[in-house]
Order: structure tokens, then sequence, then C-alpha cells
């Protein structure tokens, strides 16, 4: 019996002391200063032609507040799209992130540095509310613009893991189950 729980608590113990690997993403800058609340969560669609929210709406102080470059790149397009002044900037390997409703002095071919004002903030895209919209894209898929900015993965709770005598005995408490040795 002593064996056995030994050999548990010599498995179990590697795998609750393991942790997950670093998800690698880049260090971006929120848009917009300071930290903003965010309004409307990215919801994507099921299929790329069905409705969903391909970014998110971000809270801003006030209208008129400057739109920042979350990083380095390259802008794509200054311009109206339907009704709302869009800026998009080509960030490299596929990423490219785009604000409405933005107005920008900007020309597609310049050049911007993280954290560079790319425009202005105009009112409309959340009524009453001033915000941002901010969508980003890897390639022709829309990914979730607080991933390159905060840590999104899930918390993990592990278990406490405690040794002290007890009776004499050396005793491990592994999930909340003593394993007693000796």
């Amino acid at each position: 019996m002593k064996a056995i729980l030994v050999l548990a608590a010599a498995l179990l113990l590697p795998v609750a002391a393991a942790s997950p690997p670093a998800a690698p993403r880049p260090d971006w800058d929120w848009p917009l200063s300071p930290k903003p609340a965010v309004l409307r969560a990215f919801d994507p669609p099921d299929k790329p032609w069905m409705s969903g929210h391909r970014g998110v709406d971000l809270g801003a102080a006030h209208d008129g507040v400057p739109v920042t470059s979350p990083a380095s790149g390259t802008v794509s397009f200054v311009g109206v799209v339907v009704d709302r002044p869009v800026i998009t900037i080509d960030h490299g390997d596929g990423l490219r992130s785009s604000f409405e409703p933005v107005v920008s002095p900007l020309t597609a071919g310049s050049l911007v540095a993280k954290g560079d004002v790319i425009g202005t903030l105009q009112p409309g895209h959340c009524g009453a509310v001033p915000c941002v919209h901010w969508g980003v894209r890897r390639a022709d898929n829309y990914v979730n613009p607080l991933e390159f900015v905060t840590d999104l993965r899930p918390s993990i709770l592990l278990p406490v893991i405690r040794a002290g005598p007890v009776s004499g005995h050396s005793v491990t408490w592994v999930d909340a189950a003593p394993v007693i040795t000796g």
C-alpha cells in the first residue's frame, strides 16, 4: 500500500508542478490612453459571411481623443467605408489592424511607429458613448485584438502541496488527499 501511495505521489507531482508554455504574442499597446474599458467584446461569426462583431469597441474619454498605433507598421488604407472614416495599418507577418471612426491626416504608405498618433476619434460608432472600434486580421481571418494587449489564457488553479509529519509519518498532500509515507 505504501509503495502505491508513493508511486501515485511521484506520478502526480510532476503534472501538478508543470505549467503550460507561454503563448507567443506580439507586445502591442492599447490604441487609447489611458487603458480603455472594453464596451463590446470580440464575437466572431460562425461563417465569414454571417453577422458578428469582428473586433472590440473600446471606450474613450471623449470624442476627439487621439488614437495611436498599437504596433509599428505601414498605413495601408485611409478612407471612408460605408459611412465611417477608417484607417488600416499593416503590421507585417499578415497582421493588420483597423480603427473606426477615426479621421487621419496620414496616407497609404505612411510608416508609423508603436504609439504614434494615427488619427482622431469621431463620434457615432457607439451612439452617445465615445468609442473606437478596433479590428485585427491575421491574413483573411479576424482575430481578437485583446490577445495582442493582454494575456487571454485561462487561469489554472494548481493543487496546494504541503508536507509535514503526522504521528511520526511523513505526509504529503496532493489534490487534497494525503499520501502517507514512512
